[in-house]
């Protein structure tokens, strides 16, 4: 069925920020995309005003036959350049807020989340890239940045030439159900917002720590254009927000302590070495004739793992 540009227009309208015109079109990449960045900050949404009917145009071309690898390269788009740096750099913060204590996060987790924004920019519309090219340059970039979150720029920088160069017409595929491409797209979002909405539930003090970070430009911007409604009190009432949730995980952190009856400041060594043999002691299979109680100290030993695993440098 022709895809109608009114229709477009209405759902661009309606649901534009959350890619709804998109996901009508079957622009899925693109869906997602916007469903991520809301619209790319708002600002894509609107720039999309202009290009809604070059979109129903393409949309209604491919149904009919989408145009092969061996058609040409597409032309360099220095807009999509900069959209995959952006995205990439936006990813990257990203992952830095939400799983910067994982093991090995600069060697995989990062250049990992990276390249998959610059990916998902890269295969917007009729177009897509390399995905193991793209990737290895993200990889092969983050050792020589190591421990520093700065290595988000030239991983991106490195993914956005590599996909740029890797560039080509996306091949001729089956149409979807709409069934199948919303389950693809939900799990997508749940991969890019669960890590997030983990790091923001269980270890708020970083996060909170984080976000203030990228809050500076912004602080930079108001003082400079003197905005009379922009004053110290705004910051003092975000600094008391992070006063009050740091004095939270410290709490938490003093009671970790006292489950398993150390001092503060204990080592990394002598948390696991308590936490495995108090595990070993607690665990209910091993407590049949007090399954209860020992499952309630199993719990208070876990929990405490997870308090100081958090807090811990």
């Amino acid at each position: 069925m022709a895809k109608g540009l009114l229709v477009t227009y209405a759902l661009w309208a309606v649901g534009g920020p959350a890619g709804l015109h998109h996901l009508y079109l079957g622009r899925d990449s693109h869906a997602l995309l916007w469903m991520l960045t809301l619209g790319g900050g708002g600002l894509g949404w609107l720039w999309e005003f202009w290009k809604l009917p070059s979109f129903v145009a393409q949309a209604n071309r491919a149904q009919g036959q989408r145009q092969s690898p061996g058609g040409g390269t597409p032309p360099l788009s220095p807009i999509r350049f900069a959209a995959q740096m952006v995205v990439g750099i936006y990813f990257g913060l990203v992952a830095l807020i939400s799983l910067s204590s994982m093991a090995n996060f600069y060697t995989v987790a990062l250049p990992l989340a990276v390249g998959l924004g610059v990916l998902l920019v890269a295969t917007v519309g009729n177009q897509t890239s390399d995905f193991k090219n793209t990737l290895g340059a993200a990889f092969l970039t983050s050792p020589i940045f190591y421990g520093r979150p700065i290595a988000i720029l030239p991983i991106s920088l490195a993914a956005s030439i590599t996909a740029q160069k890797h560039r080509s017409y996306k091949a001729s595929v089956k149409s979807e159900t709409l069934s199948v491409r919303l389950y693809r797209l939900g799990l997508a979002y749940l991969t890019f917002t669960g890590p997030l909405a983990y790091s923001t539930l269980c270890n708020t003090a970083a996060t909170l720590s984080y976000v203030s970070v990228l809050l500076l430009p912004y602080r930079i911007w108001r003082l400079l254009v003197g905005d009379p409604g922009f004053n110290s009190s705004y910051f003092q009432e975000w600094e008391k927000l992070y006063e009050f949730v740091q004095s939270f995980q410290d709490e938490k952190r003093q009671l970790a302590y006292q489950v398993w009856g150390l001092s503060e400041g204990a080592t990394n060594e002598e948390i696991h070495r308590s936490y495995r043999e108090l595990v070993k002691v607690w665990h209910p299979d091993h407590n049949l004739h007090q399954t209860e109680e020992a499952q309630r100290h199993f719990l208070e030993i876990q929990a405490a793992y997870e308090a100081l695993k958090e807090t811990s440098p």
